[in-house]
């Protein structure tokens, strides 16, 4: 784990998850964004607290990572295309991020990072669960490691209904990706398989694809591997989509939850 000297880093978990003290995510000092990039590839997922961020500061925040992503089918606000609404409320008929997933990992290159600012929350619920791949791939038994590190998987998006009228940016992602892939940035290995996209493991017959990806997905809800975050307003949880799954609770309809999610273009994943 990382030294600081401009933040405080309070984890939440031994296993992923911190809570940064210190930082105006408006206003950050290269010094201070070098430590949160530590921090961030130490802990996985990173939270802040009372962050009143505008959307183009949100967006110049994100830019600090890389090159902005455009989500597939999701509305947008204040005319960003990089800028997603995080919108449910009584008229809801899904949640955004119901389920076990890797944010868009159909793409050809998934995202790196996601940023969401949350700027309502209902009066009880709408926590959001991470989970550390780095640790299932970890968990696995050697033979079984052995044998995922020969494996690609089909991703496949298809958002058809999910945003209502919003028409869709771009045609709906599809990808063949590595089953285990190795972090660029950490050199670590990571269970890349999700529930949300992950369709069939290509070298296997369907039936072994099924059986084996059924295990995968049920791994990975492994409380071991987790943590948990209460939402406040105006808190801030960036994640690194490369070696975490993250699930967003929705135990509190009818009432509303909403903010917006800022999100960093990645590679192509490897073995």
């Amino acid at each position: 784990m990382g030294s600081y000297r401009h933040i405080e880093v309070e984890p939440l978990t031994p296993t992923i998850g911190a809570t940064i003290r210190g930082a105006n995510l408006s206003q950050l000092s290269d010094d201070v964004f070098e430590e949160i990039h530590a921090a961030w590839l130490d802990h996985l997922v990173l939270f802040f607290r009372d962050q009143e961020l505008t959307p183009e500061s949100h967006l110049d925040f994100g830019r600090r990572l890389g090159e902005l992503h455009i989500h597939p089918a999701a509305p947008y606000s204040h005319g960003y295309r990089e800028l997603m609404t995080i919108h449910t409320d009584s008229r809801s008929h899904r949640n955004n991020g119901n389920g076990w997933h890797s944010d868009v990992s159909a793409d050809v290159e998934p995202p790196m990072s996601s940023i969401l600012h949350i700027e309502s929350i209902p009066s009880h619920g709408g926590d959001t669960l991470f989970a550390n791949m780095y640790a299932a791939y970890e968990a696995l038994s050697a033979p079984m490691r052995d044998l995922l590190d020969t494996l690609s998987a089909r991703h496949e998006s298809d958002y058809t209904g999910q945003y209502g009228d919003h028409k869709p940016q771009r045609e709906f992602p599809r990808a063949i990706h590595p089953v285990i892939r190795t972090h660029p940035e950490t050199g670590r290995k990571a269970l890349f398989v999700n529930a949300g996209f992950t369709k069939r493991i290509i070298e296997l017959a369907r039936e072994e694809s099924d059986g084996l990806l059924r295990m995968l997905f049920e791994h990975v809800k492994d409380p071991n591997f987790q943590c948990r975050f209460q939402w406040d307003v105006n808190s801030v949880a960036m994640w690194d989509n490369r070696c975490v799954q993250h699930m967003a609770v929705w135990d509190y309809y009818p009432e509303s939850r909403s903010g917006h999610r800022v999100t960093v273009k990645g590679d192509r994943p490897f073995h």
